[in-house]
């Protein structure tokens, strides 16, 4: 069995009708939380795409794509942060395996 380490990748999708201005800052909001707590080696803005399944009736979000590593504890508050932040239609925290 493959050993769990600290790092973790962070997947989350913004309602586009945020505009960039609005997108930016959320990205940015979430960078810093990542930098607080611990290392962000990567993050890759994947863009507008089409959503597989419709999310509150919309079919198009921006997806963002973070490398990061940190406490174990860490990755639950940030998923709750995201799951309370109007302007997030989806998010997902996986830990990453050696």
């Amino acid at each position: 069995m493959a050993k769990i380490t600290g790092k973790y990748e962070v997947l989350y999708i913004i309602d586009p009708a945020q505009g960039e201005e609005g997108i930016a800052a959320l990205v940015e909001k979430f960078k810093a939380m990542v930098e607080a707590e611990g290392t962000l080696s990567n993050i890759d803005e994947w863009g507008k795409r089409r959503l597989a399944y419709a999310i509150n009736d919309l079919t198009e979000g921006y997806y963002v794509l973070m490398n990061m590593e940190t406490k174990p504890e860490f990755p639950a508050e940030l998923e709750r942060v995201m799951k309370i932040t109007e302007g997030v239609l989806r998010c997902m925290v996986t830990a990453v395996e050696e």
